[in-house]
């Protein structure tokens, strides 16, 4: 995951394709009504994500 700062309202961020489907996963299981649980990899996935966007968050913050 990239994040770029394009303007002080809008980021430009490059995902690969399991980090914007692990995203899409995530936000379809909460519109359905997030029930059940989510698969062992689905997790993985949205925790490689959050960690990611977090590192790029405190990149961004410290530039």
């Amino acid at each position: 995951m990239k994040i770029e700062k394009e303007r002080p309202t809008v980021f430009r961020v490059t995902l690969h394709a399991y980090e914007l489907s692990a995203l899409i996963a995530a936000a379809r299981w909460v519109v359905e009504g997030a029930e059940g649980e989510l698969s062992d990899e689905a997790l993985d996935q949205l925790r490689q994500v959050v960690e990611s966007y977090d590192a790029e968050r405190q990149r961004l913050d410290a530039a």
